[in-house]
């Protein structure tokens, strides 16, 4: 079996926001889960599938993993995992919407397009169960796509730029304030 050993705890402490007993502690939860120091995209969503066990999240689970595997290696180091999940918890409003903006551009070109967002809804909403309260509609995912890009979508010309989708949400109270939901969960 091949084993990954992670960069220096000094080096990951310098690049993210979390103490040396943070990330000595993430390290131990991270080894105890992934034994070889690396997960593939299966046990990525056999994991996160288990916190959503009244709907389907595999679809979701795959946007995501794709996100934290930032060199594309198929498979997340532990390294590629705290430097994502510091920008999450404790990144600026920008880094944090920088990160959701390369999780919704599927294909990485630089844009979001209808159908991008639309693959990222329809899986939002797989994942959170057809027993959910409220429940959902099957045409809701459109709606919201829709809704999304009457937002975004400034110059009318069919994608969400980084810039368009950066200054439109720091401009919205709602996600501002959804933002700072997750500033001191761990």
């Amino acid at each position: 079996m091949v084993r990954h050993q992670p960069e220096g705890l000094d080096q990951l402490q310098a690049q993210t926001q979390f103490t040396r007993k943070e990330l000595q502690s993430l390290y131990r939860g991270f080894k105890n889960e992934c034994p070889s120091g690396l997960v593939d995209e299966e046990t990525f969503k056999t994991i996160y599938s288990q916190f959503f066990p009244q709907g389907d999240a595999t679809t979701y689970a795959h946007f995501l993993f794709n996100a934290f595997d930032s060199d594309r290696s198929g498979s997340i180091r532990f390294e590629d995992f705290v430097i994502g999940l510091s920008v999450l918890l404790r990144g600026s409003v920008t880094e944090k919407l920088r990160w959701a903006f390369n999780l919704y551009d599927i294909n990485k070109d630089g844009y979001v397009t209808k159908e991008e967002m639309m693959a990222i809804m329809t899986s939002i909403y797989d994942m959170m169960g057809r027993y959910t309260l409220p429940s959902v509609r099957d045409d809701s995912p459109s709606e919201h796509v829709e809704r999304f890009f009457k937002k975004m979508d400034r110059n009318r010309d069919g994608v969400v730029t980084i810039d368009e989708f950066i200054e439109t949400c720091q401009k919205d109270e709602n996600i501002m304030a959804s933002m700072q939901l997750f500033e001191n969960v761990i």
